[in-house]
């Protein structure tokens, strides 16, 4: 092995673990919310307050790591919400508290995760639709499905369901330990793998791999399919933890799903997704949250601090902020100079 090499195979390896400026920015300003928090809303950072915080950020968290992988495929799946709803209803409303229905409910709703990204994937891969109205038809499908099932009303989780997902080891509640499997999964399979590599550069420039010869709208389509059972996964967990959960409960993670993978360090035109920074800005929106609603703000001002926050990071990492710097300063001093003096 040529010095040229093993130079680049160091190089290749360091840039695999290297940690990115989504990471540092959301990690740094989780800690500083954490912080301020603590000073002006003790109670959020109380074991109760985070009891209640950590098992919906980590469905928050799942439901982000899904809307990641059709982002890095450069769209946006707007389902999400009608994923997990009707996640949710299946395994509430099939077993209708008995224990012994709660294996065939999963399944089904496996089924009808399946069935979904199969659906988006064809409609925006293969007829080239755009994916925000492709997925909005698929979110009311989805809806249809929920409604004919549940009337749209709530019913309560089996016993079974409340203990593992609703459970906890220790002072961490179970809901955390699939929030990590789930990004392990999705780690591994963007980072350590050949498919997953290729799964990024397609992402990144579909044209280009296309002459390649790789599979483009299988890639895409996979992406959709990947991301509606990580939205099956959120809402069984979210079942879980929610004794008697609404049948409309997903309204609530769609656009703060995005904001996850925006806040993340991910581009929306596609190309490398960051999931653990993804998942740490799914810590940092729930926290905002429970930080918000702690200070007694109503529930408008918090759907509008979410805004606020996706509007943050949009600005953050699509905006050349050193260049619009770099400009001002410039005509600052082109003005300075051009004053006459007294």
């Amino acid at each position: 092995m040529t010095d040229a090499t093993t130079r680049e195979s160091v190089r290749l390896k360091s840039a695999r673990f290297s940690i990115s400026k989504g990471l540092l920015t959301i990690a740094s300003a989780t800690i500083l919310l954490f912080i301020v928090s603590g000073i002006f809303a003790p109670s959020s950072n109380s074991v109760i307050g985070l009891a209640g915080t950590l098992p919906i950020a980590a469905v928050l968290a799942i439901a982000g790591l899904g809307q990641l992988l059709v982002v890095q495929q450069g769209g946006i799946d707007l389902s999400v919400a009608g994923g997990i709803s009707l996640a949710v209803v299946i395994v509430t409303h099939v077993p209708d508290g008995n224990n012994a229905l709660l294996l065939p409910a999963i399944l089904l709703a496996v089924f009808f995760a399946i069935l979904a990204g199969v659906v988006n994937g064809l409609l925006v891969g293969a007829l080239r639709l755009n994916p925000i109205i492709a997925t909005l038809g698929s979110n009311a499908l989805l809806y249809g499905v929920n409604l004919a099932i549940s009337g749209g009303r709530p019913r309560i989780t089996t016993d079974a369901l409340a203990a593992i997902a609703g459970g906890q080891v220790g002072p961490i509640p179970n809901a955390v330990f699939f929030a990590i499997g789930a990004l392990v999964l999705v780690w591994v399979f963007t980072k350590n793998t050949v498919a997953g590599r290729r799964f990024e550069a397609i992402g990144a420039n579909p044209a280009a791999t296309r002459a390649m010869g790789l599979r483009v709208k299988l890639h895409q389509t996979s992406a959709f399919v990947w991301a509606q059972l990580l939205y099956c996964l959120a809402g069984i967990v979210l079942a879980g933890v929610t004794a008697q959960p609404d049948a409309f409960v997903g309204d609530t993670f769609l656009l703060i799903s995005v904001a996850t993978v925006v806040l993340g360090g991910t581009s929306l035109l596609g190309g490398r997704g960051f999931p653990l920074a993804t998942v740490v800005a799914a810590l940092f929106l729930e926290q905002l949250q429970t930080f918000v609603h702690s200070v007694g703000l109503s529930t408008a001002v918090q759907m509008l601090v979410q805004a606020a926050a996706l509007a943050l990071g949009v600005s953050l990492y699509t905006v050349n902020w050193p260049a619009i710097w770099a400009t001002i300063t410039r005509r600052s001093s082109g003005a300075a100079t051009a004053a006459p003096s007294p």
